[in-house]
């Protein structure tokens, strides 16, 4: 060309330009399978042509690339990505040898009959059937040797995808590479949870695409001119409009050439012609629609049905949606394709870019854009299987809303089918939003879209979805089913607790024919959730709630009631609940399977826990993880088990890894205030132990305050112990009792003492410190005498700590801390035994030596699981009389602190750690050692949680079967894993294995010594 001469010719850059490294990356990942690469990046940044890249590389030479994409209309059938990649895998199957369970992918992939075996028998439960499904897809992927399977746009993919290659890289075929591709905006946690933790014997790499910067930007407008640069001007001036995007700078430069806006100049750099006519808006939106502008009229016409569509089309299809006849549809396709606005996939069409398409449809004008609609819906609908999620969606933009309704609900029927419940409260939501629908079709649809919504772990705000069908006439049964899907979405979504109890009561008389929900509805009932309801009430629900369980007539039903009635017994501390949990573990044979007797298991768990039962409920939770884990179709069962295992951990002082396993369950359940607050009450709590003093201050009174208007009063004492504790250290005991009176006054009137009684220690000490220790006596005799008879494991404990704080001599005082420490002992709560221990050491370095506290043989101390009866610690002036006492003698005082700062030394509580310190040198008392802070205070010896870890995986265990066993995620057994091997200088499990050989030594802060015995 000469100078002046314009360009003309491609928009696509022949070289790849600004993505070497990652491209080295990502070949080097999939050529060392089993691996994973995740490819994360805006939309337009380039994800798409590096995959393109990447088939040409030499590492991939003889490995099948498999591909296959989510798309943004998505269908209710599951696993799409994965059926659009095996697709075209017919030949290689024919050469494979396949086991049998393959035969499960007859119905998901009839285009692979003639080579898959022959179909399995189906299966009653649906999660078994999934799991043998995926179990299917992964013999698939084994059979085809090495395989390079690409999913791309996983932020949009279906629940069931994500599952499965959950699944997958869990225990991966040898030869599979998997490679993710995703939007970093649009990715939501549990996508980024599933990638990011795969197994120890998979590599993986995480790819994180940026924008261009000024110079490659300038390169790549140079790549796709074929010349050696443009000025620098050009090349800023271009950056500035596309922000670096590659997309943006092919389709700016594609609009440049088309107005001739280009000149070469002598020295044959490009450069533009006048600055005032290129100033285009950033982005391409309007340059793709210039560009559209200038093809051809049947050209135009095929990019507004290809846009229409937003999947990849046929030709005839693209015909029928545009009315062109076939021969100036084909002609559209190639000057599109020329043009490179559209790209091949397989024998059919689409945008090359989803920016692209948007811009298109954005401009096709209304009456237009719903005849195209009307004429996709009537090209999808001969489709088969006919993508149900398209027509419903091609229906609804035509404005045919009567036909949109029929479509949209038989895509919900299907997605619920499929346990993709997520997908159908997306659809419902929209119909019940913005359809005209007769009240009985409404209160119906009202009703699914609340049962699916209660599955999900983010429902969205639908309450006034169903209350909009209440206001109309419904039949007796639909309006109590309404009602009591709002009254149990209020309790999810965290709203007032009087409400949730008013609508769920108001459900009860309308159900008489459904003795499930009505059974349901009772025991829902019993459980405290409304400050005004006396504990009589509560229990009276309960008693007709197992009266009417009887008649529910499904065992998985029955078993979920009977869990629900349990739970609320064990925080009443009526002994009842026992005999229920054993009939509920009889009836499942210990083997939780459904999803409702994973739930009973769970809630059982959960409040055993909280009432100090934690064998008990280390027992029930492991049994509902199991049988969680086994649940492929949803992540909810699993998550919420996991938010019960969270309580547990922090009970028992297993704090290692728990922040971070907070965080990630934090964030699962962003949308769930009420499910939620367990996670920030141990958030806040941990904040305290660790020294984070003012995310404590900030954190515990709002989590305090949050548990108490949401009506949460099993969860309420953990919080506020923490709470008080903070605030009579800080001098501020009066404050935070005017705080938390409304607290107290609901556990007197619900007689919610046996989980309650594990803050009466703080309470006694604050309202001690606010100058009313008569007061605080009087209430913790009270609680004493409630206490008495009741199932209440934390009762001996906790009164004792209570009355030490209240003791006017410091001998007494000691011996009491000293019964609560052993009480502690025996629960395996090991922060507040190491409490008792300060406290006591802290009363006896100011006492005098006095004689013994001789034990009444009359009145032995009370067993854990029992409460202690009023007699069974002496009033707030006087000793315990439990022989756990001991000798109460000053020279106990360092021997006691030092227990006392070995036991924060392990739980890393650097507060409490902080302060024992202090004591132990104002008394001059040696302490071994330097905690350096922070929870890794081990140096380079094994923590116990590390240890613990190090064991199972020397054993054989996976990560995933080691995080089920400790109840944390399989990221953290990799964090303290990994961490070990550091430490020991290994590098695989199999020296780990040799190396855990030998007898192992004590770490840190345990053994004789320390009176702590490592298990």
């Amino acid at each position: 060309m000469t100078n002046g001469d314009t360009v003309s010719g491609r928009v696509i850059s022949p070289v790849l330009v600004g993505r070497e490294e990652e491209l080295r990356r990502l070949a080097a990942a999939v050529s060392r399978p089993p691996a994973v690469v995740v490819l994360e990046g805006e939309a337009g940044i380039g994800k798409s042509r590096l995959l393109a890249e990447l088939a040409a590389r030499p590492e991939t030479a003889g490995r099948l690339l498999l591909r296959g994409g989510a798309r943004r209309i998505r269908e209710p059938f599951p696993l799409g990505p994965l059926v659009e990649a095996l697709r075209g895998a017919e030949e290689p199957l024919a050469r494979a040898g396949l086991s049998p369970v393959a035969g499960a992918l007859r119905g998901l992939l009839p285009e692979l009959a003639p080579v898959l075996p022959p179909a399995l028998d189906p299966l009653d439960d649906r999660a078994a059937e999934r799991h043998r499904l995926f179990r299917g897809l992964a013999e698939v992927l084994r059979a085809l040797g090495p395989v390079v399977l690409v999913v791309e746009d996983l932020h949009w993919a279906d629940e069931q995808t994500v599952e499965f290659l959950a699944y997958a890289l869990a225990v991966p075929p040898p030869g599979l590479s998997i490679v993710l591709t995703y939007r970093g905006e649009e990715a939501g946690a549990v996508v980024r949870e599933v990638t990011g933790r795969p197994a120890d014997a998979v590599f993986h790499d995480h790819i994180l695409l940026k924008a261009l910067d000024v110079t490659q930007t300038g390169d790549l407008a140079a790549a796709i001119l074929g010349e050696s640069g443009v000025t620098a001007d050009f090349g800023a001036h271009l950056h500035e409009l596309s922000s670096g995007l590659p997309l943006a700078v092919q389709e700016l430069m594609a609009l440049l050439r088309a107005r001739g806006a280009l000149i070469r100049l002598r020295s044959g750099r490009w450069a533009r012609k006048a600055v005032a006519e290129l100033d285009v808006p950033p982005g391409v939106r309007d340059s793709v629609r210039e560009r559209v502008a200038r093809l051809p009229e049947a050209a135009r016409a095929v990019a507004e049905a290809a846009a229409v569509l937003q999947a990849p089309a046929r030709p005839a299809d693209l015909a029928r949606v545009c009315g062109l006849p076939r021969a100036d549809t084909v002609a559209g396709v190639d000057e599109l394709l020329v043009s490179g606005l559209l790209a091949e996939q397989a024998g059919a069409v689409a945008f090359r870019h989803v920016l692209a398409a948007q811009a298109v449809y954005g401009a096709i004008p209304l009456g237009r854009r719903q005849e195209l609609h009307a004429r996709a819906a009537a090209v999808v609908r001969e489709l088969r299987p006919v993508p149900l999620g398209q027509e419903a969606h091609h229906l609804r933009q035509a404005g045919r809303l009567a036909d949109w309704v029929e479509a949209a609900e038989r895509a919900a029927e299907q997605a619920s089918r499929l346990g993709d419940d997520a997908e159908a409260v997306r659809i419902l939501e929209d119909v019940l939003r913005h359809a005209p629908l007769d009240p009985r079709r409404r209160g119906r649809l009202a009703a699914r879209l609340g049962w699916a919504a209660a599955q999900v772990l983010r429902p969205p705000q639908i309450i006034g979805l169903l209350t909009q069908a209440l206001e109309t006439e419904q039949p007796g049964p639909l309006r109590g089913e309404l009602n009591f899907l709002v009254g149990m979405l209020q309790e999810r979504l965290g709203e007032d607790s009087g409400a949730q109890r008013r609508t769920i009561a108001a459900a009860v008389g309308d159900l008489a024919d459904r003795p499930d929900l009505t059974a349901w509805a009772m025991a829902s009932l019993g459980r405290p959730m409304d400050p005004s309801v006396p504990l009589a009430e509560h229990v009276t629900w309960l008693e007709r709630a197992l009266e009417t369980t009887p008649r529910v007539g499904d065992p998985a039903e029955e078993v979920f009631v009977l869990g629900k009635v349990a739970t609320s017994f064990s925080g009443y501390g009526d002994p009842r609940w026992l005999e229920l949990t054993e009939e509920v573990r009889r009836r499942t044979g210990g083997r939780p399977r459904h999803r409702q007797e994973v739930g009973a298991y769970r809630s059982i768990a959960e409040n055993a826990c909280l009432a100090g039962n934690y064998a008990v409920a280390a027992d029930l939770l492991a049994a509902a993880m199991r049988g969680a884990a086994g649940e492929e179709s949803s992540r909810e069962p699993l998550s919420r088990c996991r938010l019960v295992a969270l309580l547990l951990a922090c009970c028992r002082g297993r704090w290692d890894g728990l922040e971070e396993e907070t965080a990630l369950l934090l964030d699962e359940y962003g949308g769930r205030p009420f499910d939620r607050l367990g996670a920030e009450i141990v958030a806040a709590c941990l904040a305290l132990a660790r020294g984070e003093l003012d995310t404590a201050r900030r954190e515990l009174p709002e989590v305090t305050g949050t548990a108490l208007v949401q009506g949460a009063y099993e969860l309420l004492p953990l919080s506020m112990a923490a709470f008080l504790r903070l605030s009579t250290a800080s001098g501020e005991a009066g404050a935070a009792l005017a705080a938390v009176e409304a607290a107290v006054e609901v556990w007197e009137v619900k007689g919610l003492w046996p989980l309650a009684v594990r803050a009466l220690p703080a309470l006694a000490e604050a309202m001690a410190a606010a100058g009313r220790r008569a007061e605080a006596a009087a209430l913790v005799e009270r609680v004493s005498a409630q206490l008495d008879g009741l199932d209440a494991p934390m009762a001996a404990a906790a009164l004792a700590h209570a009355r030490g704080h209240l003791a006017a001599d410091g001998a007494d005082a000691a011996a009491l801390f000293r019964a609560a420490a052993a009480g502690y002992d025996l629960l395996g709560a090991p922060y507040e035994a190491a409490q008792s221990r300060e406290l006591a050491a802290a009363h006896l370095f100011t006492t005098k030596p006095t004689k013994p506290t001789e034990p009444d043989p009359a009145e032995p101390a009370a067993p854990p699981g029992r409460a202690a009866s009023s007699g069974a610690a002496a009033s707030s002036g006087g000793a315990a009389s439990s022989g756990a006492v001991g000798l109460s003698r000053p020279s106990d005082a360092p021997g006691l602190l030092l227990e006392a700062i070995a036991g924060f030394r392990e739980l890393a509580a650097r507060w409490d750690l902080d302060r024992a310190a202090q004591l132990a040198r104002k008394h001059g008392v040696t302490v071994r050692g330097r905690y350096p802070g922070g929870p890794q205070g081990y140096g380079a010896d094994l923590s116990p949680r590390e240890r613990e870890i190090a064991e199972m995986a020397a054993a054989g265990l996976t990560n995933r079967e080691i995080g089920r066993r400790l109840f944390v995620s399989p990221r953290t057994v990799e964090k303290h894993l990994g961490a070990a091997l550091r430490k020991l200088g290994l590098r695989s499990r199999t020296a780990l294995a040799a190396h855990l050989g030998d007898p192992r030594s004590d770490p840190p802060g345990t053994g004789a010594a320390n009176g702590v015995a490592y298990p």
